[in-house]
């Protein structure tokens, strides 16, 4: 029998990707304080720009939007109450969806929106749905995002989204905005709905007021009416059979012949309903809203405790609780970075060092043996300790659905330094290694964002800095000092993402981040994705570290130690007033950071440093090293990922850096220690 045939999977395109020239315009429409904002917000890009209606005080927000292989631009419009009771601010909003709005100098501006997405609040439905009737006359595609879904359940109130989705003739997702669930399909749905090309049909006043209007209706069946005021029928027929202002006084100055045969006809319905036809057409308005809404929804008991997954959502994703999670997540990395990880290699790599350790050859053939081993020991301590117990963990948290909820509660937080919140794993990652979280940085970011995330990458301190800071700073410094210390970096690495936000312009669009459901990680698939994201170890960092092991040995073995030292004066004695024989762990601590500890020790003939350097001296030293260029290994990731160029200015960054913050932190400290 012959092998089975391989099993392939098929993803159906749209024939035309809307994109570029073809990229949609979007806009958010609702009543006040439905949600409608915090779902422009979690898909914004870290790009926003901001404008006015007709130089009013009405604010709006646009940003690109990347739907899968799909783009849209988005726009964020003010608050609307009616298409039909116009006040001066809804007149504004029903010119603008119709007919967009002009960019001004300084100011954003927005074509023709092409689709409508209504935020709708599921707790206070029925005020909603008169809107909505209303937005179904303006011949546009419409989505509602019936949000705050949960909170309605939670009060007794069920809806029927499939009934409400065929009563109005659009599509209806269920969300929970300010947790980020359904905003994704959202979007998909709009996008589906702009390839089918598939409008609304207008929600039609009732039979009697139907009759009455077919008049007023027959008087305005003319191109030329139509073409003037760029409205459709239905919307025109009401606003000027309620005796809009603004529309009589428009149909006054282009048609000032139709004027007494509109009042005529208005007045013949008038005398033919029970009530005046104004007071007619708004009541009629609100009954189907208030009939609709009752077809749609019944109330019941309030929903009964909510499931585990509902209980760890107000953990992860509540807007003001969601940061707990985030904090929990957080210290189970440093749990297994400082714990796990300190235990691990106490088990493997420690024995290995102690045992390659009393090997002390004399010949250059040994030294380039002992230095072989040395590198090789080094990888172990590297992977087996730190690199894979800490991507197993993280990828475990990804695939049971929890590293998304962190991503969207830390999107605004990312957002200030130029990123998504989707970063938050490649950068949690580097608090155990650099080079698995550029690899997750490439795979999960293209552009801008690859390359300033990346940049920022290399500035949090990885599990051989922090051992280093914590080994000598926790001794000489106190808790203070360490803690002083990683404060410091998260200030640099903010400070950093703004300047380079400036430096690479264009900006990322938007990513919608979807919320999985939760589920049981598969090994299969653990080990699979581990071992994507570590490849790289054995085809990149291995042949560097071994190689980097040996150049540093023949240099200590043929005695350059002293000239390297002297030719590193102007930075170790001058700039950083530190002893002249530090210049070679500062220079090669970027082959292995984890040798970085032991040089110092070796340059200084001593374990105990403070018999030669003052806590000023180390606490410039460790600054030094926290954002002194990581390792070569990271260096070399760099290349692959982000290019040669953007990977050498990462390296002048670095030292730039380092030697910026490690001199302004000398003469501080040393103002504080003459004070004190």
């Amino acid at each position: 029998m012959g092998a089975a045939a391989p099993v392939v999977a098929t993803v159906s395109l749209p024939r035309s990707l809307l994109r570029g020239e073809r990229r949609p315009q979007i806009a958010l429409v609702g009543l006040p304080r439905t949600g409608k904002s915090t779902i422009f917000q979690a898909a914004s890009s870290t790009a926003v720009e901001a404008g006015q209606l007709d130089g009013s005080s009405l604010g709006f927000s646009t940003c690109q939007v990347n739907v899968g292989l799909e783009e849209a631009a988005l726009v964020d419009l003010p608050p609307l109450r009616s298409l039909h009771d116009l006040d001066e601010a809804d007149r504004l909003l029903l010119m603008a969806l119709l007919g967009g709005q002009p960019a001004r100098r300084g100011e954003a501006g927005f074509k023709t929106p092409d689709l409508l997405i209504q935020v709708v609040d599921a707790t206070a439905l029925e005020s909603s749905l008169a809107l909505a009737q209303e937005l179904c006359e303006l011949g546009k595609p419409l989505v509602i995002a019936l949000n705050r879904l949960d909170e309605a359940r939670e009060k007794g109130v069920y809806i029927n989204v499939a009934a409400l989705s065929e009563a109005l003739g659009v599509p209806v997702v269920p969300t929970v905005a300010h947790m980020g669930k359904g905003i994704t399909t959202v979007f998909e749905t709009a996008l589906q709905l702009l390839h089918a090309k598939r409008c609304p049909l207008p929600q039609l006043p009732s039979p009697h007021l139907r009759k009455a209007l077919a008049p007023l209706n027959a008087i305005l069946d003319m191109p030329a009416v139509e073409a003037a005021f760029r409205v459709p029928r239905t919307l025109l027929l009401t606003q000027v059979a309620r005796g809009d202002t603004w529309f009589a006084s428009e149909l006054a100055r282009h048609f000032p012949d139709l004027v007494p045969a509109v009042e005529a006809a208005r007045a013949d319905a008038t005398r033919v309903l029970p009530r005046p036809l104004a007071e007619e057409l708004f009541a009629d308005r609100h009954y189907r809203a208030a009939a609709l809404h009752e077809q749609v929804s019944r109330l019941g008991h309030a929903a009964e405790k909510a499931g585990w997954k509902r209980t760890l959502d107000r953990l992860f994703l509540h807007p003001r609780w969601g940061l707990i999670g985030t904090l929990a997540v957080f210290a189970l990395v440093l749990f297994m970075v400082f714990e796990v990880s300190t235990a691990l290699d106490a088990l493997t790599s420690a024995p290995l060092a102690a045992w390659v350790g009393q090997w002390e050859p004399d010949t250059t053939a040994g030294v380039i043996g002992r230095a072989v081993a040395d590198g090789l020991v080094g990888l172990v301590g590297i992977v087996v300790p730190y690199m894979l117990p800490l991507v197993l963990l993280l990828v475990s948290l990804e695939e049971s659905g929890i590293m998304h909820r962190v991503a969207f509660v830390v999107d605004r937080g990312f957002h200030r330094i130029g990123l998504h919140g989707g970063v938050a794993v490649p950068f949690l990652l580097g608090l155990g290694c650099n080079v698995p979280a550029l690899s997750a940085v490439a795979a999960s970011s293209s552009g801008r964002e690859r390359i300033v995330a990346s940049l920022l990458i290399t500035f949090v301190p990885c599990s051989a800095r922090s051992a280093i800071v914590l080994a000598i700073g926790g001794k000489y410094l106190g808790w203070e000092g360490v803690l002083g210390i990683f404060l410091l970096t998260m200030l640099i690495i903010a400070v950093a993402g703004k300047l380079l936000t400036r430096r690479y312009v264009k900006a990322s669009p938007g990513l919608i981040q979807a919320i999985p459901s939760y589920a049981l990680p598969q090994w299969r698939r653990l080990l699979a994705i581990t071992w994507e994201r570590t490849s790289d170890i054995l085809t990149i960092v291995t042949p560097l570290l071994v190689l980097g092991s040996v150049v540093l040995a023949l240099l200590a073995h043929f005695g350059a130690d002293e000239v390297i030292n002297m030719l590193l004066l102007p930075v170790t004695s001058w700039w950083l007033g530190l002893p002249v024989a530090l210049g070679v762990p500062i220079l090669f601590g970027v082959l292995r950071k984890e040798l970085s500890l032991l040089m110092v020790y070796q340059a200084l003939g001593t374990q105990d440093i403070a018999l030669q350097l003052n806590w000023v001296q180390i606490a410039t030293f460790l600054v030094f090293l926290t954002f002194y260029v990581p390792c070569v290994s990271t260096f070399a990731v760099m290349l692959k990922t982000i290019g040669r160029r953007d990977a050498v200015f990462s390296v002048g960054l670095s030292v730039a850096v380092a030697l910026g913050i490690a001199a302004v932190c000398r003469i501080a400290l040393q103002g504080v220690n003459l004070l004190f």
